[in-house]
């Protein structure tokens, strides 16, 4: 009895989903999802490297400016006019009418004065109304005379 359930179930199988019409669209379908697959990784893979490209790019372009700085800075230091501000500099040196300042180190004193100046929070602006800001905006901020 079990034998002939079994032989009965396979028999419609084969003859009711294996039809050549059924393997031939199992096959495309199977051939459709590879080419899908391999569609995606192919554009991931060129995503990949199209990072990889717009990355060398910029360090290209970077390497670019940093060369064309330093041409900048070349021409600069061959210049007369930061030969002459460097002699200034290190002989200490002055033009006709220039005066040269030379100054002591600082003291201790001096250098926290300094720090604890630039360590305090600048004080927040004046918060004007509205109306007024909008007149400011409109007609120029305009000095108030005493």
């Amino acid at each position: 009895m079990q034998n002939r359930k079994l032989k009965r179930i396979v028999y419609h199988i084969r003859h009711a989903y294996l039809t050549s019409n059924n393997v031939v669209l199992a096959v495309a379908l199977v051939i459709a999802t590879s080419w899908a697959i391999a569609s995606v990784q192919a554009v991931e893979r060129n995503y990949q490297l199209q990072r990889v490209i717009d990355g060398k790019r910029r360090q290209l372009h970077l390497a670019e400016l940093q060369s064309e700085n330093l041409r900048f800075e070349q021409r600069y230091f061959k210049s007369s006019e930061y030969q002459t501000l460097e002699l200034k500099r290190r002989l200490g040196l002055a033009e006709p009418g220039e005066h040269v300042l030379v100054l002591p180190p600082n003291s201790e004193r001096a250098k926290l004065v300094d720090t604890a100046s630039l360590s305090t929070t600048p004080t927040a602006p004046v918060k004007q109304p509205p109306f007024e800001q909008w007149l400011n905006f409109l007609f120029g901020d305009k000095p108030v005379e005493k």
